[in-house]
Formats: structure tokens, C-alpha cells, sequence
């Protein structure tokens, strides 16, 4: 099973990027997974064509699980992950895809927003949304346990989705 993070943070190697992987691995602890830190992409993401793009589109597009992963900004998820995201077709870019909406933020007051506002995107583009979205505090999440619980609730709903996609 591919697993891939995709990660919508303007500063690279951010807390964004670390509790993705955190939770990718423990969704899908046997994996390995791949990192696309959207930082990296930059200005590219801002035309059609570009090489290092549709490679990151393609991982993304052929990967089983995806974490797509952002701050709130502005009460929703970053400039960032939209530029990317608009690189998939409506439909059926993300068809066949396992995708779990993660969002940061300093306190309670968008705790809905990946539901609310990042998986309604993903579902536009065909992805398996079937996980709820999960939000963390940006200061707390390496410790308070909040990944653990999630991760352990839903590690066998994504094995059993990925096991009915293999079919």
C-alpha cells in the first residue's frame, strides 16, 4: 500500500509535516511513506506542465492512503494545498484514493474546519473521504495523545477499505 503525506505549510520541515507523518504511520504503521512538502514545490504550483508537479500529482494520484495535511489560515487551509490540489481533474483525480483531511491550529475555535472545509475538496476530486477529518493543536499534539486514539479507532476501517480497493 503507497502512503503519502502531502503537506500545504509555507515553512518547510514544519509541525504540519510532522504530525502528517505521525499519523500516516500510524494508520499504516507496515508502510513506508512518501513525503510531498507542497513548500518545496513553490512557484511551480502556480502553472500547468511543470514536471516536478505532475510527478508529485502522480504519487499522490497512485498512493492507496494520503494525509493531506495544513495550518488553518485565515479559519480555512492554506493558498498552498489549493494551488496543488487544483492540479488534479474534478471527478476523478483522487479516484481510488484513501484520504484523511488533517488541519493545525492554536485553539479550539476551527476544530471542524477539515471536515467543513478540506474534505469536501477531496470528495470533489474522487477520494475515498470516508475517515472524519482530524484537527490538532499545534502546540500539543506530539504529546497529548490525540493521534494515538485516532489512529487506533480508524487503523482498521483504512486496512478494510484498502482491502476492499485491492479487490
Amino acid at each position: 500500500m503507497a502512503v503519502t503525506v502531502v503537506v500545504g505549510n509555507p515553512k518547510p520541515a514544519s509541525r504540519t509535516l510532522t504530525a502528517a507523518t505521525l499519523l500516516a504511520a500510524g494508520l499504516r504503521p507496515e508502510a513506508e511513506t512518501r513525503v510531498i512538502d507542497l513548500v518545496s514545490l513553490g512557484p511551480k504550483l502556480l502553472g500547468w506542465g511543470d514536471p516536478e508537479v505532475a510527478e508529485a500529482v502522480r504519487a499522490v494520484a497512485d498512493s492507496s492512503l494520503v494525509v493531506f495535511a495544513s495550518p488553518t489560515f485565515k479559519a480555512t487551509y492554506t493558498g498552498l494545498l489549493k494551488l496543488f490540489l487544483e492540479q488534479f481533474d474534478g471527478g476523478t483525480g483522487l479516484a481510488g484514493v484513501i484520504s484523511v483531511p488533517l488541519m493545525l491550529g492554536a485553539g479550539p475555535a476551527h476544530a471542524l474546519a477539515p471536515d467543513l472545509l478540506l474534505k469536501p475538496v477531496l470528495v470533489e476530486l474522487g477520494a475515498t473521504a470516508a475517515l472524519p477529518g482530524l484537527y490538532l493543536s499545534d502546540r500539543t499534539f506530539e504529546t497529548d495523545g490525540v493521534i494515538e486514539g485516532y489512529t487506533a479507532r480508524w487503523r482498521p476501517v483504512v486496512s478494510a477499505l484498502a482491502a476492499g480497493a485491492a479487490r
